[in-house]
Parts: structure tokens; C-alpha cells; sequence
């Protein structure tokens, strides 16, 4: 792997402002078929941190806006590609029925062992860096999200929503007021995974049933690009008819490289 780059301190994570208090931070080198987008919310109070990636670098040293305040983890769901991050953080919150796997994580529990390959990298985060070798740092949580809660930074306020299917603790969060979502892999623009070894097809549907109803302008996605609601009804009416479905984990990531 010696031909394959390392990129200097300070550029593996990408940063895009979305608006004056959300910031969209990416691993630039992770394949964009792979990637998790992780959502900086600025608050008043504080911010927080939607979801932190696979954790290959230090994400809390390399993106310096995330210095200014104290910040909070919030978790969608306990997969490799977004709780990587989470252990450098002192508050990290999550769904309880996916506590185990933030207290021990394994390849197969985050689901890292259909995905994580070299030829998903465009350059290793450091030189003894290699895939198979890919562990999720252990980051229990440190409390408890579920249906109902409200998560407050003061000047916005958020609602929990625990929409379970592509994994059975997944939450969504949800600006009532401002109309913007987080969903985490409950939605994002592209074919929806509901074949990892934890999903449920038919608690997926449910929730996308749910979220249909959702008076929303703006989604903002674990993976993808940001859309409108139009996008979103399109993308759960498909998966309702049975398309835009994502099959064998395994044909699929060969398909990506």
C-alpha cells in the first residue's frame, strides 16, 4: 500500500456551511458510495454533533468549529460509518435498544465486515493503516434517546422520533419549527438499505408510512445529498412499491468498486 497517499494533518474531513448554524463535514477520502454525512448544529447553549463518521481520524482535533462550544453526540443508529468518531466526545447519546453495540462494537454488530475494503479508500488515513484491520473504537453511550424526547440548544429545539427498520434503534431528528429533518439511513436520496443482519423490512416500511406524514422542507441524510420533501415522498413511495431497494450487501459493495 505504499503507492496508495496519506493525506496531511488537517485534510481528511471536508467542511461545507449549509446554513449560518449547520455544517455539513465529510471524510473526503472515504468512497462516496461509503461515506457518512456528519451534521454540525450550532445552538446557543450548545451544539451538536449528528452522527461522527468511521473514526479514522481525529474528528474532533482536525474540524476546528467544532472547538467553540460544548458539544453533544448524537447518534442515528449505531453503525460503523457513523459512530466511529463518538469515543472523543464526552456526551454521547443514542437509542437504548443499541446500547451493546456502542458499548462493544465488532465487525459484524456495526456491520463493517460487508463493507469495509482498501478499494474503498482513495488514500489510508495514516500508513499502518490497513482495512482489515478496521475496528470501531468502544464509546458507551452516556444517555438514552427515544420517541417523545426533545433535545434543546437554546435558541432551537429538536424532536426525537425512533423509527426503527434499517436497524432497530434508529432515531431521527426533527426542527418542528424550522421543518428540517435529520434522518440518519431512516431516508437519504438513494436506493434504502433494509438487508443488513438487524433490519427489519416490515418496522422499515412502518416508519416510512410514518414519515410520509412528516411536514418537512428539508431533509438532511446520513449519506447523499440534502432534498425537499417532493424527494423524499418520491424516494418512500418507491421503496413502498418495492424499488429503490438496495439487496445483498455483498453484490452491492462489488458493484460500487
Amino acid at each position: 500500500m505504499s503507492d496508495i497517499p496519506v493525506p496531511a494533518l488537517g485534510d481528511w474531513y471536508e467542511s461545507t456551511r449549509i446554513t449560518d448554524d449547520i455544517t455539513l463535514i465529510r471524510e473526503k477520502y472515504v468512497a462516496h458510495w461509503l461515506r457518512c454525512n456528519i451534521w454540525h448544529v450550532r445552538g446557543k447553549n450548545h451544539d451538536i454533533l449528528i452522527d461522527t463518521g468511521m473514526g479514522l481520524r481525529p474528528l474532533k482535533e482536525e474540524v476546528a468549529s467544532l472547538a467553540a462550544r460544548p458539544i453533544k453526540v448524537i447518534s442515528t443508529h449505531a453503525h460503523f460509518d457513523h459512530i466511529g468518531g463518538a469515543h472523543e466526545f464526552d456526551c454521547r447519546l443514542g437509542h437504548r435498544l443499541e446500547q451493546e453495540i456502542y458499548s462493544d462494537p465488532t465487525g459484524d454488530n456495526t456491520v463493517a465486515s460487508g463493507f469495509v475494503r482498501v478499494e474503498t479508500f482513495t488514500a489510508m488515513p495514516h500508513r499502518q493503516f490497513r482495512a482489515e484491520d478496521y475496528r470501531v473504537t468502544a464509546a458507551p453511550l452516556t444517555g438514552y434517546l427515544d420517541e417523545g424526547d426533545v433535545v434543546d440548544l437554546g435558541d432551537r429545539s429538536f424532536q426525537i422520533f425512533h423509527m426503527p427498520g434499517h436497524s432497530p434503534g434508529s432515531i431521527a431528528l426533527f426542527d418542528t419549527d424550522n421543518k428540517t429533518l435529520f434522518s440518519g439511513d431512516l431516508i437519504y436520496d438513494g436506493d434504502l438499505f433494509d438487508s443488513v443482519y438487524h433490519s427489519d423490512k416490515q418496522q422499515y416500511r412502518e416508519s416510512l408510512q410514518r414519515l410520509r406524514e412528516f411536514d418537512v422542507d428539508v431533509v438532511h441524510g446520513g449519506h447523499d445529498e440534502s432534498f425537499g420533501k417532493q424527494r423524499m415522498l418520491e424516494i418512500i413511495d418507491n421503496y413502498l412499491a418495492g424499488k429503490g431497494i438496495l439487496g445483498d450487501v455483498s453484490s452491492w459493495v462489488e458493484n460500487q468498486l
